[in-house]
């Protein structure tokens, strides 16, 4: 039965559809909020290595740098003689080269403190350090080595030393030269690294020596305390040259993203660290934008089925109704009319009005593919950077490092195709302004280093003839000497890296891959920028659009969180419970609810219906009828559990959607078949009697007798004929296809016919009066009749049994007006221009039982429009008076005005 049900009712059969398609695009909408959520947090872990590595990289060429110095000291004679005098100056000069470099000293081969430089404020000359573990080790070592991190008693600071064991040529042990490095600018540099970030992103960067202490951290507190108490897991792994994510609780049990790179030639480790709450709160905001996106789809399906059934299923269930309560005046009352006015088309057939609903049900479909490929534009993004700030940061570093006045950031202009600055710092504006680059410029220091991919420097632009071009801009600016690195980007515009010193300069090896390193990272900002902008445009556009279907929807919905508290409803519902938004959001679902079932007839039995449907073993839905100022409407309630992609639970949610239009057509639909079923059976009735009379072998019926059958079939017959006819004229009127052949006319022949075959007939109650010198009409004699008929039998219907019926007619300009008027009750004026309306029928006040479904007039009104004519409701002081015009032609095949049949316009 439910089948059958299914394959009769075009409005199930659109809604099962239309909730087909919405669990395909729900359940495609979480696996990819599943999978780009992982994608998120993968991009998030990415970064943070990311950032620990180039770290790692620093720390890596700064320990290089501090064990290449200290293995340089050993070469020098005093240093191995242990001369005080020569080391002093050795010292000195190593200090004034090294900034982090605070102390630089020599211990005998008994550990004993022989010299250290500067020799103030604390000194230590003659202390025994041979109990350091850098002096154990160095006994055996061939090469520099690192100690752990401590506190020097010379200097009170915390240090690390790097220390180069004094061999002479035969091998013997004479002791070891050591230089402390300030751990204090580690810590520093750290420190400028966090300040690139947000502090509310709790970003914390830390490195260890290989015995787990902190000798470098964002927070100057915790140097030197034992790292591994904190983190026991991280720094294990980090130790054991293991680099890679691990998601752990904090010191304070807060749960934190790890972020570890080894640093192999010091033994050390760079862990970066801050809150998974921080860390992941993109993928966090896309799981609620994804849940939203499919609120706002549901919302806006809801919106379209809406529409839907006020333009096709409404009007069908008011044609029914309409249908159901002929003859029955209360029933039919002042909002219906008002309902049924507002149509301007109708169904002629059951078999037409199937098809008509079948266009509809594939037009939705076409909407919702449209829908759904909205949907599948958008992207995920990875992350978000404010790339003029982390640019001026990183020049920042890059003069405050490597000495320089200016540096400036080229990038390729793709719309202009040349090279401008970028990003600057310290460059005059007229230079940045004036800075143009063309790419095919051979002189240009910048496009040499990004052809060759390799560090291009000048050490002297007033010598270097390469730079002559150059050298009044040099002057001007104010530099002597600039290197360029080129910037390794692959989703972003060429682009490269320069420095510039007001005097002349030869950059070091060094200076050269540190300016490289940077250069990385500039390129890694640039990159990601790029790309974030891309993405994130694509994620903003795909939210908005998410956020206006759901807020569309016709259907309320309503999520719910665990503790039962409102998370999210739609505009819908906020109409349905009378509530502003704002005051629905975070309120108890069960007051929402409750302010919901105040407007059913029964609450108490709309109450229980909802604690059923919620119930776990329970339908999960209910049927609601809710008392409105303006209308009663029929909610169907739906309720279903809201998980994550695990299974685990996280809310429920409720959808009311709106049945009220759908019952309304079940009814009106089983009452136009039940009318136009009576219409065809009383004629074919009356042939089957006669028939089956007159072939009664019992009976012999005279000739009279026979003929009056006979006339009474063939009577029938035409009737039933004629109601074809119009259900087959106004068919063709709606689709637009019928046809008129124009011959000329004469008006009066046209009126006996008409009579002649008008069911009732009038008989002697028509008066025709026609003018003696009426012109002929040029015209399609067979519409023009059936109009005359419908008029006829109209006024024969409602005029009265022995009413009066007068036909006349009347030459105007350009044109001829036929009137039929009877005695009958008349036409209120309110319903003049609905009486044309297809199946529209009035009551009169009186008691009658006129047949019929209500099309003659409608068809009427198309035949006389085909002719370019026109019909209405006359003024009459008895009964009522229908007229139409034709226009007076000269000949046949005059033009016709272009319309719709069928408007009502």
């Amino acid at each position: 039965m439910r089948s059958l049900r299914l394959r009769r009712d075009l409005g199930l059969q659109v809604l099962a559809l239309y909730l087909i398609f919405v669990g395909l695009v729900v359940l495609s909408t979480l696996l990819f909020e599943n999978y780009a959520n992982q994608r998120l947090q993968a991009d998030v872990q990415a970064a943070d290595l990311a950032l620990a590595r180039a770290i790692a990289q620093e720390t890596s060429s700064f320990t290089g740098n501090a064990l290449t110095a200290v293995a340089n000291l050993s070469a020098y004679p005093a240093v191995l003689s242990g001369d005080p005098a020569g080391m002093g100056a050795v010292f000195h000069t190593l200090l004034d080269a090294r900034r982090d470099v605070n102390l630089a000293y020599r211990l005998d081969e008994n550990g004993i403190m022989r010299f250290h430089y500067p020799i103030e404020p604390n000194s230590t000359v003659g202390t025994d350090f041979s109990f350091r573990d850098y002096f154990q080790r160095a006994l055996t070592a061939d090469g520099p080595i690192l100690s752990k991190g401590r506190v020097s008693p010379t200097t009170n600071q915390a240090v690390a030393t790097a220390v180069m064991p004094l061999r002479d040529a035969d091998g013997r042990f004479l002791g070891v030269v050591g230089t402390n490095l300030r751990l204090e600018t580690l810590s520093q540099t750290l420190s400028s690294i966090a300040g690139e970030y947000p502090s509310q992103e709790g970003l914390s960067i830390l490195i260890v020596d290989d015995a787990g202490l902190i000798i470098a951290h964002t927070d100057a507190r915790l140097m030197l305390s034992d790292a591994t108490r904190t983190m026991p897991q991280v720094i294990t792994a980090v130790l054991n040259n293991a680099t890679g994510n691990l998601v752990d609780s904090g010191p304070d049990g807060e749960e934190m993203l790890y972020s570890y790179v080894p640093i192999p030639n010091a033994g050390w480790g760079v862990v970066v660290s801050r809150p998974t709450a921080v860390a992941f709160a993109s993928p966090s905001i896309f799981r609620r934008g994804a849940l939203l996106a499919i609120g706002v789809f549901l919302f806006g399906g809801i919106i379209f089925w809406l529409i839907f059934s006020e333009r096709v299923l409404r009007p069908i269930e008011r044609l029914a109704y309409f249908s159901q309560t002929v003859g029955l005046e209360d029933a039919f009352n002042e909002n219906h009319r008002s309902n049924l006015a507002a149509l301007t088309s109708r169904p002629d057939q059951m078999g037409l009005l199937t098809r008509s609903m079948t266009e509809m049900q594939q037009a939705i479909e076409a909407r919702l593919n449209e829908l759904s490929t909205l949907l599948e534009t958008g992207q995920a993004v990875v992350s978000s950077l404010d790339s003029a700030t982390v640019l001026d940061n990183i020049l920042a570093q890059v003069e405050r490092l490597l000495d320089v006045n200016m540096s400036a950031i080229f990038a390729h202009d793709s719309e202009r195709n040349i090279f401008r600055v970028r990003a600057s710092r310290n460059l005059p504006g007229w230079y940045i302004e004036q800075a143009v680059i063309n790419p095919s410029d051979p002189s240009s220091i910048t496009m040499r280093t990004i052809r060759s991919g390799q560090p291009i420097q000048i050490s002297d632009t007033e010598t270097n003839p390469s730079f002559k071009t150059h050298r009044d801009r040099a002057r001007r600016a104010g530099y002597r000497s600039v290197m360029a690195v080129p910037l390794s980007t692959q989703h972003a515009p060429p682009a490269a890296l320069l420095v510039f010193r007001p005097d002349p300069h030869e950059f070091s090896h060094r200076e050269a891959n540190l300016l490289s390193s940077f250069a990385t990272q500039a390129a890694m900002a640039i990159e990601n920028a790029a790309l974030f902008a891309r993405s994130d445009m694509r994620l903003q556009e795909q939210t908005r659009r998410l956020e206006a279907l759901i807020q569309s929807m016709q259907d309320g919905l309503i999520l719910e969180n665990l503790e039962g508290r409102v998370i999210y409803a739609n505009r819908r519902i906020a109409e349905l419970t009378g509530q502003p938004p704002e005051q629905i959001q975070q309120a108890p679902v069960v007051d929402v609810m409750a302010r919901l079932l105040a407007r059913a007839p029964n609450a108490q039995e709309a109450e229980t219906a909802v604690s059923s449907a919620l119930q776990p073993a329970g339908p999960h839905k209910a049927t609601l009828t809710l008392a409105y100022p303006e209308r009663t409407i029929i909610l169907r309630l739906k309720v279903f559990e809201v998980t994550d992609s695990q299974g685990l639970p996280l809310g429920r949610g409720r959808i009311l959607q709106d049945i009220t239009q759908r019952q309304e057509l079940d009814r009106m639909k089983s009452s136009l078949i039940a009318t136009v079923s009576h219409e065809l059976r009383t004629p074919l009735a009356a042939i089957k009697g006669y028939a089956s009379t007159l072939l009664a072998d019992d009976v012999q019926w005279d000739a009279v007798s026979q003929r009056e059958f006979l006339e009474i079939i063939s009577q029938e017959s035409d009737h039933l004929n004629n109601l074809v006819n119009d259900l087959l004229d106004m068919s063709r009127l709606e689709a637009g296809n019928l046809t008129v052949n124009r011959i000329a006319c004469d008006l009066g022949e046209l009126v006996a016919q008409a009579a002649l075959h008008a069911h009732p007939q009038p008989g002697k109650r028509l008066v025709v009066d026609l003018p003696p010198d009426l012109p002929p009409i040029y015209a399609d004699p067979r519409r023009i009749e059936a109009v005359l008929r419908n008029l006829i039998e109209n006024a024969a219907k409602y005029g009265g049994e022995t009413g009066h019926i007068w036909l006349t007619a009347v030459v105007e300009p350009a044109r001829l007006v036929v009137s039929v008027r009877d005695e009958g009750p008349g036409i209120d004026p309110h319903f003049a221009d609905r009486v044309f309306n297809s199946f529209y029928r009035i009551e009169n006040g009186l008691t009658r039982s006129a047949s019929g479904v209500g099309l003659g007039l409608s068809i009427a009104r198309g035949f006389v429009r085909l002719h370019g004519g026109s019909i209405w409701v006359a003024d009459s002081q008895r009964g009522a008076c229908l007229a139409f015009s034709l226009p007076l032609e000269t000949r046949p095949d005059a033009a016709v005005p272009e319309f719709t049949a069928l408007s009502d316009g």
